[in-house]
């Protein structure tokens, strides 16, 4: 068969692309020919083939040969070898011989723009069908595929000069060049590299498996807008664990997790293996590809030198690059604790990065805390801070006849209360089933062992505000010794009597007292309750909310203003210290 004939055959005509490396390989003169042509190692479609251009032109540029066995030691010296394909691949390369290889080049540049097109209408139409989709917003894209053309064509000039200076850029054509384009809000974007870090056991896959969810479904995140696309999730630990996760995400929120696609077990980055995951990946064009762990896929790597770990987050922007997917790598923090581990020379690359901790000992207690630790274009933004409910997957038990369960992740930082402050405690203490009756010291206590470091006097104001609720707004205080048709003036505390004795109200809790003029039986006094008393603290934060006018009645026992019936019906102590 004609080699030329072999070079139409396969979706993405590789034998033309190693037609031209084979043909510079063996004849060095032909660098300069296709330099001259215009021709670049982005027209390459494989990673592996540009890292073979590269070694050649390189050797080429130093006047040293570009025979197979002066390559492949160059790529030994640069820990290519495995990334170029192998020795055999490489070797064998040498073989595809046409002394015609501008012909081939020609073959390789026109797939290489038709994949540019492709990709120009691929991102028109996620443009045009976002859910906030605008118009106009295509024309971005449009332009900067003409810069590249442009560019291609002043690269064919003959002068590599030239094509240099084509790719600078002035101001007003910086507004040309593609945008971010946002994954999960302003934390994760398309096209870029981005890592999960925290110490081991922090709940880290549990946050992860929960974005993958939500971009997968296209749901927000927690407050965030995703853009919903496929997700890859190469689990290359703890794969057995995964299963029980989704089906708890899939059961909390009553659906399937579509669209996310799970690799049990590990593909090293610095294997052969890495460039097939990376041709799989350009074919199925998702979204999110999320890598658990950076050490599980980077094993013989000595993580600590900046040398060796630059190679394999070089691999991994192969990934991205590829597969213009936002590729999210989760790692652990050494033992300092707010870094990864390791060299820093992941960190430089990455586009965003995140901190993931805990505190607490259980479901009921535990808060996660996702820290933004790095964006490289975007304010950071404040902490994230999610709880843990505890879900039960149907029909399955343990040998011992237990159900089998899992957690899922409950948002509490975007929509609920500031953190630290009473009214975020109160939702922490309603979470963790705290009883009600507890008082402060009980609360301050179970707060410590809580590892929930807070202010006495803000612990203090939300164990009142837990007390003082509305009865009837939460179900906690609500009474179930009443009439289920109760009317509901009627559910209302008697107003005050002097005569009562302590306790009284707890037993006859629809009084008999004659009502007060303008009211019904029943009916509470007509003016608003007096304020609460001084505080005794002598100011601090709150001071403006705790002052009162003297006339409100303390307790006899704890000096605290009476509120309620207790106020109403003339007690002088609170329910908490009342003897009966």
């Amino acid at each position: 068969m004609n080699p030329r004939d072999q070079a139409d055959l396969g979706p993405e005509h590789l034998d033309a692309e190693r037609y031209v490396l084979g043909d510079c390989m063996n004849n060095a003169r032909h660098v300069d020919a296709l330099r001259a042509a215009g021709f670049q190692r982005g027209d390459f479609s494989q990673p592996g083939h540009e890292l073979v251009w590269d070694v050649i032109t390189g050797l080429h540029d130093a006047g040293e040969p570009t025979a197979p066995a002066a390559v492949l030691l160059s790529l030994d010296r640069r820990k290519d070898t495995q990334r170029a394909g192998g020795y055999g691949y490489v070797t064998g390369l040498s073989q595809y011989l046409s002394g015609d290889p501008l012909y081939y080049a020609d073959k390789v540049h026109a797939r290489a723009e038709l994949r540019d097109e492709a990709d120009l209408g691929r991102r028109i139409v996620q443009a045009a069908t976002a859910p906030d989709a605008e118009p106009g917003v295509s024309v971005t894209f449009i332009d900067a595929y003409l810069t590249r053309q442009k560019e291609r064509a002043a690269g064919r000039s003959g002068d590599p000069v030239d094509a240099l200076l084509a790719e600078l850029l002035d101001a007003s054509s910086l507004d040309n060049m593609p945008v971010l384009e946002p994954l999960v809000g302003d934390l994760l974007h398309l096209d870029s590299l981005a890592r999960i870090i925290g110490p081991s056991g922090h709940m880290k896959s549990f946050v992860v498996i929960d974005i993958a969810a939500h971009v997968g479904t296209g749901k927000p995140w927690h407050g965030h807008h995703v853009r919903q696309g496929t997700v890859v999730y190469l689990v290359a630990e703890g794969a057995r664990g995964i299963r029980k996760r989704v089906r708890a995400w899939e059961k909390h929120h009553g659906m399937k997790m579509d669209h996310v696609l799970f690799m049990p077990r590990p593909v090293q980055t610095r294997g052969p293996e890495w460039d097939t995951f990376i041709e799989a990946m350009r074919r199925l064009e998702p979204a999110l590809i999320i890598i658990d762990t950076q050490a599980r896929v980077s094993v013989g790597v000595e993580e600590n030198s900046n040398t060796e770990l630059g190679i394999v987050v070089e691999r991994l922007d192969d990934l991205r690059r590829a597969t213009e997917a936002c590729v999210l790598v989760i790692h652990h923090t050494g033992h300092i604790g707010e870094h990864g581990r390791g060299a820093s020379a992941a960190k430089g690359a990455l586009q965003s990065e995140f901190h993931v901790s805990k505190k607490g000992d259980n479901a009921s207690n535990i808060i996660v805390t996702m820290k933004v630790g790095k964006q490289k274009d975007d304010e950071e933004g404040s902490d994230l801070q999610f709880g843990l409910k505890v879900v039960t997957l149907d029909g399955e038990q343990k040998p011992d006849g237990r159900p089998v369960t899992s957690v899922v992740l409950e948002s509490l930082a975007p929509t609920g209360p500031a953190h630290g402050s009473p009214e975020w405690l109160v939702q922490i203490l309603d979470r963790a089933d705290i009883p009600l009756a507890w008082g402060s010291p009980r609360v301050i206590k179970w707060c410590a062992e809580s590892d929930i470091q807070m202010r006495k006097s803000k612990i203090e104001e939300a164990v009142k505000t837990r007390k003082t609720r509305n009865t009837f707004d939460d179900p906690r205080n609500a009474r179930n010794d009443l009439p289920p048709n109760l009317p509901r003036d009627l559910e209302t505390p008697s107003p005050r009597d002097l005569g009562g004795t302590p306790g009284e109200f707890e037993e006859n809790p629809r009084s008999s007292i004659p009502p007060q003029p303008g009211g019904g039986p029943g009916d509470g006094p007509t003016k608003p309750p007096s304020p609460r008393s001084p505080s005794r603290e002598g100011g601090g934060e709150g001071e403006d909310e705790k002052n009162t006018t003297p006339e409100t009645p303390l307790c006899t026992v704890c000096n605290e203003p009476l509120h309620g019936y207790r106020l109403d019906r003339g007690y002088t102590t609170c329910l908490q210290h009342d003897a009966a």
